[in-house]
């Protein structure tokens, strides 16, 4: 199974199915409607347990919401079952964990429970994420501008992601993430130009190009 970081907050660049599936999800995980949200959650077409609302501010997914509710275990059960990452943060930086702590929320606990990164690991991430925001910024600069949620590499760690897509609007392609030895391997390229893929790894003190050509 693919697994596709869903970046995009501009509508207007997006399949209008898609945007108004985001905005059913969003309203009916709001409303604590959760078999619709179940219902839209396994939809075949657009399912996607991590969708927020597309052009909204707080970036709750249905999780996030489950914690804030304090929704039924087995409905955050069903969700972590259809792929929910419980590392996912909203716009405030919160994981669903973090909500349900706050909101007293104690029977959802143990399900939400998600490893806490140490110093070291925070600074590591903070680093990659920031390198790899410049390396998109760069690869994509030549491209109309598109509002863009920069992509949280603890997820790969935190939920043991082989590998994360992220596709980018007008590229006809995206970066291919993935973590080898303590280190981030970045592939990117277009689909429509001949020679566009490019390799970088990302360390803590950098981001290095490695490898051209391949596409």
């Amino acid at each position: 199974m693919t697994i596709t970081w869903h970046g995009v907050l501009d509508p207007d660049v997006l399949n209008d199915a898609l945007v108004d599936h985001s905005a059913r999800l969003a309203d009916a995980a709001k409303a604590g409607r959760w078999d619709t949200v179940l219902d839209l959650v396994e939809d075949s077409t657009w399912g996607d347990a991590n969708q927020w609302r597309i052009d909204g501010r707080s970036w709750f997914a249905p999780l996030h919401q489950v914690a804030w509710l304090g929704a039924p275990a087995d409905v955050a059960e069903r969700l972590l079952r259809a792929s929910a990452w419980r590392s996912l943060r909203t716009a405030d930086g919160d994981r669903p964990i973090d909500l349900a702590r706050r909101r007293g929320h104690h029977h959802l606990l143990e399900t939400l429970g998600v490893r806490d990164l140490s110093t070291s690991d925070q600074r590591r991430h903070a680093a990659w994420d920031a390198h790899l925001e410049d390396l998109i910024a760069e690869r994509t600069r030549r491209l109309d501008p598109v509002r863009f949620r920069p992509v949280p590499t603890e997820l790969l760690v935190v939920e043991q992601m082989e590998t994360l897509w992220v596709p980018y609007p007008g590229m006809y392609g995206g970066f291919s993430l993935s973590v080898h030895r303590g280190r981030l391997v970045v592939e990117s390229w277009s689909r429509v130009a001949g020679g566009s893929g490019q390799a970088h790894v990302i360390t803590e003190s950098g981001c290095v190009l490695v490898e051209e050509g391949f596409v």
